[in-house]
């Protein structure tokens, strides 16, 4: 468990969340909209899709904005119908990660039925590789779809915390030798997620996402969000553009900040972890 005071906080905060940008690197309006929220606030940090065709772009903002918080959002899938990427290694270097048309699966299913374990972590250590080169100050690492939380893939998750020296995000979702032994080692572990973002009908965003804040409950939390411009490319890409818009304005904007400081809640980034697990 995280001391909130081990990340500067005041003995009085009972509640921490890090305010997470996913996403980022995806398309075009991702990035704008997701460097906005960061940049303005009570969003945190985010992560970078680095397989992903906008991954340049994301890097040149984060060369230009040395002090935004990012991470690798590690990528084994590509989950939309017609806006795809692939492995940053290649189909052929990685032949068990791709799907017929050459690209990264569409679903966790696909992926964890059809990986091999060799080549998720070639990859995902190309990925973390690519970022580090691209001139990103990689603060953490965490998982697109969820997929390293599957079968060995979590093995491959934990590893790659250890040899980069990052924390990532993780959770005690039930007894585990692996968690308690990183926890032991100086590894931060999250006492709660909330992924609820995105699950709201348009006109629903304020009170959906004031219901998330209210929900977390008390230690270090983090509280995932997309935050992306809701332009014409968002929306050819996918159906929840009215989402993201809106939590562009939430995350970014006066609307999320007053929410958080009316619950009591401190939004912290990663890097504070990254330095507490540097520094022990």
């Amino acid at each position: 468990m995280v001391a909130l005071t081990d990340l500067g906080l005041s003995p009085d905060v009972t509640r921490a969340a890090v305010v997470h940008v996913d996403d980022l690197g995806m398309c075009h309006d991702a990035n704008e909209g997701g460097f906005e929220a960061i940049v303005n606030g009570p969003a945190t940090c985010g992560s970078i899709m680095v397989p992903c065709p906008w991954f340049a772009d994301a890097a040149a903002r984060a060369r230009d904005l040395p002090d935004v918080d990012l991470g690798v959002h590690l990528t084994l899938t590509a989950e939309y119908d017609r806006f795809r990427w692939g492995p940053v290694l290649g189909a052929t270097a990685v032949p068990s990660l791709v799907d017929d048309e050459g690209y990264l699966p569409r679903t966790v299913e696909e992926i964890v039925a059809a990986a091999d374990l060799d080549e998720v972590d070639s990859e995902l250590r190309a990925q973390i590789d690519r970022a580090l080169a691209a001139g990103v100050d990689v603060t953490h690492l965490d998982s697109h779809m969820g997929t390293m939380f599957h079968r060995g893939f979590f093995d491959i998750y934990l590893q790659l915390a250890r040899d980069y020296r990052l924390p990532l995000f993780i959770f005690r979702y039930g007894p585990s030798a692996q968690v308690d032994q990183l926890e032991a080692d100086g590894w931060p572990i999250f006492d709660s997620f909330d992924s609820e973002s995105l699950d709201f009908a348009p006109g629903e965003g304020a009170a959906h996402n004031a219901a998330r804040l209210a929900g977390l409950p008390a230690g270090l939390s983090y509280l995932i969000c997309h935050a992306s411009r809701g332009g014409e490319e968002l929306r050819a890409i996918t159906d929840s553009a009215h989402a993201r818009e809106f939590e562009r304005t939430y995350y970014g904007g006066a609307a999320g900040a007053e929410a958080i400081a009316a619950e009591s809640i401190a939004a912290v980034g990663m890097r504070p972890l990254r330095d507490l697990l540097r520094s022990a």
